[in-house]
C-alpha cells in the first residue's frame, strides 16, 4: 500500500542502546500526530509495529548491500521477498537505495542497484514504491544563489536525474542549514538559517526572495535538476534538523526555533516551488552510540524516554 503525501515526517535512528520498543517508538509517532517515518535498514520489529498505521515509510536498503544489488538481480528480489513482501499492512513510500554515498567507486553502483530494485519490486506486484538514493548537499555546488545549483559530478547525477525523471521516482536530498551555518557564520546569519525575520536575500538569477536557508539550499537542487534537463523531478527532503547540545550553536533555543519554523514552513513549499515540500525531520531520538562530532548525539525531538528533548507543535 502507497499513502498520499503529508509534508513532514522524522527519521528514526536506532543508534542508541537505551531506545525504546518499535511498539513505543511507532505509539509516540501516532500520539504525536507524526504520518510518516524514515528507517535506515528493514528492522523487522519496526515494520511489525507500521503495520496497519497509515504511517508513510521511507526505507533504506543498508550502503553494504548495494554492490550486491547492482550484480545481482536476484539479491534484489531476494531483499523485496524478505523486507517488503511479508508487510502488506506498511504504507512504503520511498526506497533509499544507500545514504550519502560519496565514494566514487561506491556510487558506481548506485544506479544499477536502483533499477534491479525496481524491477524487483514490479515483479512482486509493488511497482507503487517508488526507488531513489538519499544524497548528501556536498553533490551539489554553485549553490549560492540558488539559481546557479548545478551537480558537482555530472557523470554520477545526470544518469540518476534521468532514470529518476523516468520513474516519477524523487530526488532525495539530506539538507542541513545548521552545517552550512556554522561553516560560515561571516556570510550567514543565525536568523537566516533558522527561518526567522531578518535577513532577505534576492537571487539575481530567479528574481527571487529569500528569507531562509533551508529554501535556498532546496532551490539550488530544483536549479541543478534543471541545469541537468530534468526539471520535472520532484525533491524529498530526506534529512534535516538541528543539535540541541555538544558545539557552537547546538542549544536547545535554536534546536526548537528551526524544527518548530521548519515544522511550520514546510507545507508552502518554497519560493520556486510553491506547495507541499515532504521533509523529514532527523531525528526522533538522541542516539547515545553515534559516532563522530558530539552534536551527532544530540539531534533527537525526544529523549530516549520518550519525554521531550524541547517543546514542538507538529
Amino acid at each position: 500500500m502507497v499513502t498520499g503525501v503529508h509534508s513532514i515526517g522524522v527519521c528514526n535512528g536506532v543508534i542508541g542502546n537505551n531506545l525504546p520498543s518499535p511498539a513505543d517508538v511507532v505509539k509516540l509517532y501516532r500520539s504525536k500526530g507524526i504520518s510518516a517515518m524514515r528507517i535506515y535498514a528493514p528492522e523487522r520489529n519496526v515494520l511489525r509495529a507500521l503495520s496497519g498505521t497509515g504511517i508513510g515509510l521511507l526505507m533504506d536498503v543498508p550502503n553494504e548491500n548495494i554492490t550486491a544489488f547492482a550484480s545481482s538481480p536476484s539479491a534484489a528480489a531476494a531483499w523485496v521477498k524478505a523486507n517488503i513482501q511479508p508487510y502488506p499492512g506498511v504504507s512504503f513510500r520511498y526506497i533509499a537505495v544507500g545514504n550519502e554515498i560519496m565514494d566514487v567507486d561506491a556510487q558506481k553502483n548506485i544506479l544499477p542497484a536502483m533499477k534491479n530494485l525496481d524491477a524487483a519490486l514490479a515483479a512482486a506486484g509493488h511497482g507503487g514504491i517508488k526507488v531513489s538514493t538519499s544524497l548528501r548537499f556536498d553533490v551539489f555546488t554553485d549553490t549560492y544563489p540558488p539559481s546557479s545549483g548545478v551537480f558537482a559530478d555530472d557523470d554520477f547525477m545526470d544518469p540518476i536525474a534521468e532514470y529518476l525523471e523516468s520513474t516519477g521516482a524523487p530526488l532525495l536530498a539530506n539538507v542541513y542549514p545548521y552545517f552550512a551555518y556554522v561553516g560560515d557564520t561571516t556570510n550567514i546569519h543565525l536568523d537566516y538559517a533558522t527561518f526567522q525575520p531578518g535577513t532577505t536575500v534576492t537571487d539575481d538569477g530567479n528574481g527571487l526572495a529569500y528569507t531562509s536557508l533551508f529554501d535556498a539550499m532546496v532551490d539550488s537542487i530544483y536549479a541543478a535538476l534543471e541545469d541537468s534537463g530534468r526539471p520535472g523531478v520532484k525533491v524529498v527532503v530526506s534529512e534535516t534538523g538541528w543539535p540541541s547540545s555538544g558545539s557552537f550553536a547546538a542549544t536547545v533555543q535554536n534546536a526548537r526555533t528551526y524544527n518548530q519554523n521548519l515544522i511550520n514552513h514546510v507545507g508552502g513549499g518554497t519560493p520556486k516551488r510553491p506547495g507541499p515540500l515532504e521533509t523529514y525531520m532527523f531525528a526522533m531520538f538522541n542516539e547515545n552510540l553515534k559516532t563522530g562530532d558530539e552534536t551527532e548525539r544530540h539531534f533527537g525531538l525526544f529523549n530516549p524516554d520518550k519525554s521531550p528533548a524541547y517543546t514542538l507543535s507538529f
